[in-house]
């Protein structure tokens, strides 16, 4: 089969067994369609996973996704899990160790991007705010959920990368993010559960409510969970301070977080983002980091 450019590139860049995985993936997709007895469509506009709507054996519309296995993709199953269906997409049945995912369909699935775009990014955010209150809840005892020290990690690796300098990321946006994640991680409460990328495109309408798909499945405290929402969509109101300004203020009057907390986790990851982007691509990174000028200057 023949994927996609874009979709290719992304797979066969972010994961060493990229290409073994998708000379695979025709055969691993045939082997789930008869496993579950499924009709697959054609995909969805595809990532770093495949994902497409299916039709199952009783007539319901689902989506399964497929991706390299790995822990990001194993620790969304178990976010799935645990949230069973409240805030979030439902988890039908998955295979860990294949890295596949069956999921309920949301229709008519229309993103939060969209609805922005026909309302206000006010009114969004507010949606927005709801589905995070949702989705925070409490740790199992007992779990395997990547935490936000953990990726804040990330920096450390952009350290060695340039023997202990920052490379093309401006060193001050770099310096202030890691004494940025050094303060909030000391000084943070209890952690939560979080989605960890909770931006527009994965806030989905369903009949009843809004819900998110694609959690990463993080364990940090709430503040860091809006940090996607102020870094996506990249292409519209990231560089934008008046409408920065305002979400910031929403989300506080909505979820009662405090504003210097959000921002500074919002400088921070945005520098951590364009990090991971030129880790996985050495492309496309110089966005994140015009964000994080914006940010840094409100």
């Amino acid at each position: 089969m023949e994927w996609p450019a874009g979709f290719k590139r992304n797979v066969e860049g972010a994961f060493p067994q990229g290409e073994e995985w998708l000379r695979s993936l025709p055969q691993l997709l045939r082997e789930f369609e008869n496993r579950w007895k499924l009709a697959i469509g054609p995909p969805f506009e595809l990532s770093f996973n495949y994902v497409a709507p299916a039709v199952d054996a009783s007539g319901n519309s689902v989506v399964l996704k497929a991706g390299v296995p790995r822990r990001e993709l194993i620790s969304e199953i178990h976010a799935l899990r645990l949230y069973d269906g409240d805030g979030a997409v439902r988890l039908l049945d998955f295979d860990t160790e294949k890295g596949v995912l069956l999921m309920e369909r949301l229709i008519p699935g229309r993103s939060l991007q969209t609805f922005s775009d026909a309302v206000s990014d006010e009114v969004a955010t507010r949606v927005a705010a709801q589905v995070m209150r949702r989705l925070w809840r409490p740790l199992p005892a007992a779990h395997s959920f990547a935490t936000v020290e953990q990726w804040a990690l990330g920096l450390e690796r952009l350290r060695q990368r340039f023997d202990g300098e920052t490379g093309p990321f401006p060193k001050r946006l770099v310096e202030k993010a890691e004494r940025h994640f050094d303060e909030l991680l000391s000084s943070s409460a209890s952690n939560v559960l979080l989605h960890g990328d909770l931006h527009h495109l994965n806030i989905l309408k369903s009949p009843d409510a809004w819900k998110a798909i694609d959690p990463k499945g993080v364990a940090g405290e709430p503040s860091y969970d809006i940090c996607a929402l102020l870094l996506n969509p990249i292409s519209r109101h990231s560089n934008d301070g008046r409408i920065q300004q305002r979400r910031l203020e929403v989300l506080k009057e909505e979820l009662g977080l405090d504003s210097q907390r959000m921002l500074a986790y919002a400088v921070s990851q945005a520098v951590l983002s364009a990090w991971w982007s030129f880790e996985d691509s050495s492309t496309d990174w110089e966005s994140a980091i015009a964000c994080a000028q914006t940010l840094e200057g409100l």
